[in-house]
């Protein structure tokens, strides 16, 4: 009897669908988190946080994003920063792929079921060598970040003793590689606003992080692959990724630098110029730091800024927004219709008609949750609205970068955060298929009619 009434308690776990089952996973990291950030040993001598705090910065942790409601360097002692970094680790990388590598270390078999949920997670269409890419993944990740940890620990002995330059070094190259964004020194990279080698190391971690796992092992595949190079052929989704991300990069650094020109930029030299706009842009894909205090640029620049955290990091990396193949798709199918074209074609490629359909359908709906999210703050809160839009896109986004008022938004406000937070974490499609156990075709069809539109 007990038997039976045990497995009947655990039925509806196996009945969940593979969304439902990564957003309960990701939920379930959160109160881990909680549990972990709420100790005393992480926190400093007197220092005490509410529930509400805890949770944020358990949420923006996981979900990497950086925002937080208490400045992490006079809240957490060094054991905090150590758990931030695990926690970090664990929300970048990903659940299902961390939870993949305990499961191969214990010596257990991965079946179908956690084959499922892996390319869930990684946005994967098929479950051919899903484990083979968690074990790549890892591999990859790790050994960027220790050789981040080794540059900057090392590079950072001019301005620390041993112990505090390795430990900025270690976290720093975890929360930039997993564009985590958040930061040990107190102002993020303000302190080496000058310093073009710390900022350049970071912009590789975050490129790393943001361009997407498919892309990194692809490359890692091109460059120390035994067989001809020649013979190697990159995939369409690293061609369009890796276009699309550097293309926003630098169109992005441009276009600061021309909304800054006669504000911030005034004063400037041209390397300061160039440096600053090009962090800045990298930063916005899913970064979060900053070497600079963004409340000092003008209120267009902020509305720009927000536009390219609204579109994010590519798909299967540590970012969130609505992705950059997202923005390439529709993009590309606006032109291809401007023209009279019905097959959207990139790459000598055609794309599928159902990965343009979520393209459309993930767009859609990011813009209608960002657009709510902005109704509700600019109603309980009392900023500007430049202000709220710059919050909102940064939490879908999962970017972490501030105008400074996260502190002092209202538990309503941190609540509403938090969710953008997390939706920009899963994925709106992972978020909107978590709501319901399978996709039904219909078995029928009503006749069809024409609607005007436009």
């Amino acid at each position: 009897m007990y038997m039976w009434v045990r497995k009947r308690k655990w039925r509806w776990i196996n009945e969940l669908s593979p969304f439902q089952m990564i957003a309960l996973f990701y939920l379930f990291a959160v109160t881990i988190s909680s549990i972990l950030i709420a100790l005393p040993i992480a926190h400093r001598p007197g220092v005490e946080l509410s529930f509400i705090d805890i949770l944020f910065t358990a949420v923006s942790a996981v979900s990497v994003t950086g925002l937080t409601t208490v400045p992490i360097s006079e809240t957490f002692s060094v054991q905090g920063y150590f758990i931030l970094a695990f926690v970090l680790q664990f929300g970048g990388i990903g659940v299902m792929t961390v939870g993949t590598m305990i499961w191969l270390v214990l010596g257990k078999k991965i079946g179908l079921k956690e084959r499922r949920l892996i390319m869930t997670d990684q946005n994967q269409t098929s479950f051919q060598g899903m484990v083979r890419m968690v074990k790549q993944i890892v591999v990859v990740v790790l050994i960027i970040e220790f050789i981040g940890f080794l540059t900057l620990g090392t590079y950072f002995l001019q301005y620390y003793g041993p112990g505090e330059a390795y430990l900025q070094g270690f976290f720093g190259a975890i929360s930039a590689m997993t564009n985590g964004g958040f930061d040990i020194t107190g102002s993020s990279l303000t302190p080496f606003s000058n310093d073009y080698f710390v900022q350049f190391i970071n912009m590789i971690l975050i490129v790393a992080g943001a361009i997407g796992f498919p892309v990194l092992i692809e490359v890692k595949q091109y460059l120390f692959n035994n067989k001809d190079i020649q013979t190697i052929q990159f995939s369409l989704f690293a061609k369009l990724t890796s276009f699309t991300f550097f293309a926003l990069i630098i169109f992005g650094a441009i276009m600061i630098a021309l909304l800054e020109s006669n504000h911030f930029f005034a004063d400037k030299n041209w390397h300061e110029i160039f440096f600053y706009s090009l962090f800045q842009s990298v930063t916005t894909r899913s970064g979060g730091l900053s070497t600079l205090d963004v409340g000092d640029f003008a209120e267009h620049t902020h509305v720009f800024m927000s536009s390219l955290m609204f579109i994010g990091a590519s798909p299967s990396s540590v970012g969130g927004g609505i992705r950059t193949t997202t923005f390439a798709l529709v993009v590309i199918f606006i032109l291809t219709f401007a023209r009279g074209e019905n097959n959207i074609r990139v790459f000598r490629r055609e794309i599928h008609h159902e990965d343009l359909n979520r393209a459309v359908v993930v767009t859609i709906m990011a813009l209608f949750t960002v657009f709510l999210a902005i109704l509700a703050l600019s109603i309980t809160e009392d900023f500007s609205l430049n202000e709220i839009i710059f919050e909102v896109c940064s939490a879908f986004g999962t970017v972490g970068l501030s105008l400074g008022i996260t502190p002092e938004l209202t538990s309503f406000a941190k609540v509403l955060i938090m969710i953008l937070m997390f939706i920009g974490r899963i994925g709106i499609l992972t978020f909107l298929f978590s709501f319901h156990n399978d996709r039904k075709k219909s078995k029928y069809h009503f006749p069809k009619e024409r609607i005007l539109i436009g």
